[in-house]
């Protein structure tokens, strides 16, 4: 293994990281309304049970976590953006930044209900873990929930993390204990993994109804057999 002592990783940068079907927008002002109008649907507190924060349909409430995510540089916040319509449907981050490692974690994520289960919200993933892994060289992308929280294990295994384990007794959440679940992605597997993501993410992979035509699970098979 080659030696990485003089190994330099840079840090994650406000700007913008585009794909075919949404793009990733450094947090600002503009998305204010956008993203507010998304966290104040009629699901809202299902939606906000395993964030830091709690829902609200009080814009004064919203407000005043806007204003410090705007300010935030570690999480550091990218509003997802969608092509067609131009308006912010869900709001992520890069955070627990580890330059000198060259790791980061994707976190905070609130996908709205025009975005979660869409291929948006899948390229909004792939966009993130490309940005660490192509252009600042990261070694290691992670994925951290609640281990009560059964949808986010799914999507992160659905996005090929590995899970490593459980951090028990790790966190108070609202008043509760949270053990967290660990996943992560490393370098190595991340060309395989990104064939996989391109392949499910281009045009040619949905019918006319917008259906996929094969699954991310079995693209990801494919290209980690072929290597």
């Amino acid at each position: 293994m080659a030696s990485l002592e003089d190994k330099i990783f840079g840090k994650p940068q406000r700007l913008v990281l585009a794909g075919h079907y949404v793009r990733l927008e450094p947090l600002a002002a503009q998305h204010g309304d956008d993203l507010f109008a998304a966290s104040s649907v009629a699901d809202a507190s299902e939606r906000f049970r395993w964030l830091f924060e709690a829902a609200s349909d009080d814009r004064a409430v919203f407000d005043k976590w806007f204003g410090g995510a705007l300010e935030s540089v570690d999480p550091l916040f990218f509003a997802i953006v969608d092509e067609k319509s131009g308006k912010a449907l869900g709001r992520q981050a890069i955070m627990r930044i580890d330059a000198k490692n060259g790791v980061g974690e994707i976190g905070n994520i609130y996908w709205g209900p025009d975005l979660s289960r869409t291929r948006g919200a899948t390229e909004a993933l792939y966009l993130t873990a490309r940005y660490l892994f192509d252009d600042l060289g990261y070694r290691r992308f992670e994925w951290k929930c609640n281990n009560r929280n059964e949808p986010s294990k799914r999507a992160a295994q659905r996005f090929g993390f590995t899970f490593e384990g459980l951090f028990r007794q790790h966190l108070i959440v609202k008043g509760e204990n949270r053990d967290t679940a660990w996943f992560s992605i490393i370098d190595s597997e991340w060309p395989a993994l990104k064939q996989a993501y391109e392949a499910w993410l281009s045009p040619a992979n949905f019918d006319a109804e917008g259906k996929q035509i094969t699954r991310l699970e079995d693209l990801r098979k494919k290209f980690l057999q072929s290597e």
